[in-house]
Formats: C-alpha cells, sequence, structure tokens
C-alpha cells in the first residue's frame, strides 16, 4: 500500500512539473531581453546568367524553344511529314495509359509500365525485356494526340499514337516501329 501511494506522489509531483510556466515574461522585476531590429535588405536584381564556364560535359543542354503545334516534336528534331499515324490518331487520356502494356519492338516483345509519378516534365515508367532505345526509357507524357517516350534525362525517344482501344502505335527517334498493347 504505501509502495503505491509513494509512486502516485511521484506522478504527482511529475505532472505538476509539467505545468511549470516557461514563457518569457517578466519575472517579478527581471529585465526583459528587447526584440532584434530588423535589418536593410539590398534591392533584388534580376537579369540573363553568363554562360557556364569550365567542362561542358558537366551542364546538361539549355532548353529548345518549343513550336507553336503541340502535336509536333519539342524537342528541336524535325518531323518529314505527318505520320498515317498521326493523322488518324484517336484521343488520349493520361490516365487511361497507367498500368502494364505488352510492347512489341524490332521483332521482340518485353514489358512496358506507366504510372502518374511526377518525374521532370513527365510522368514515371519503365521497360522490362526490352532492347534498343527502349532500354533508357524513364518517363513519358502525352502531348495532344501523342504519347511520347522519353529517356532518364527527360529526352524524347519515341513517339506513339492510339490507333485502337488497347493499342498504340508510333516509332523511335532512329524510325524503329513500336505497338503497345494491352
Amino acid at each position: 500500500m504505501r509502495a503505491t501511494q509513494a509512486v502516485l506522489g511521484l506522478m504527482l509531483i511529475g505532472a505538476l512539473a509539467g505545468c511549470q510556466r516557461t514563457s518569457m515574461g517578466d519575472f517579478g522585476g527581471r529585465e526583459t531581453v528587447a526584440p532584434v531590429q530588423a535589418q536593410p535588405v539590398p534591392a533584388v536584381q534580376s537579369g540573363q546568367l553568363a554562360a557556364p564556364t569550365g567542362d561542358p560535359s558537366q551542364f546538361p543542354a539549355p532548353p529548345v524553344t518549343a513550336t507553336a503545334d503541340p502535336a509536333l516534336p519539342q524537342d528541336g528534331t524535325q518531323v518529314a511529314a505527318a505520320s498515317p499515324a498521326a493523322a488518324a490518331a484517336l484521343d488520349v487520356k493520361k490516365e487511361a495509359m497507367v498500368g502494364n502494356w505488352r510492347v512489341q519492338a524490332a521483332g521482340s516483345s518485353c514489358d512496358m509500365f506507366l504510372t502518374l509519378t511526377n518525374l521532370g516534365s513527365g510522368s514515371r515508367g519503365g521497360t522490362r525485356g526490352c532492347a534498343g532505345e527502349l532500354t533508357a526509357m524513364g518517363s513519358w507524357e502525352v502531348s495532344g494526340k501523342q504519347v511520347v517516350l522519353k529517356d532518364r534525362d527527360g529526352n524524347p525517344i519515341a513517339r506513339l499514337y492510339k490507333s485502337a482501344e488497347s493499342r498504340f502505335d508510333g516509332s523511335t527517334n532512329s524510325g524503329q516501329s513500336v505497338s503497345l498493347s494491352r
């Protein structure tokens, strides 16, 4: 019984100790600390930065100005003529792209996984068992009626157009044909 009373007494003392006043107010005549005075801040400047110096391989390539037509490549590559797939392309909804796709490219097949997790200017994606340019795929995005597959640095590596409900057809930058299906 005495041990229980001692434990309860210590618990009460501990609880009351937590109720002490800890603010920095005036404690019966003690001096208070004056607030810190604000310091002036110089004006903010803006302007164009100088080109970086040193080893050029340390720096990413400068951005390329976008073309006016969102259906055309935005990376500066040239397009000779609109492909038949682009002319007959169906509308693409980004949310409908998410998940696993079977890829046919260069006579072989592999898997592609697309998510909505942001990665740079696109969404995270990747391939398994693919060959060629598709091994470097790291992200993707929908631009107009096309799906742009990008490498891990954000550079486009392939462009696809919706040709049927669960099918996309297009090609890599090197001209290799690519098809996605479920």
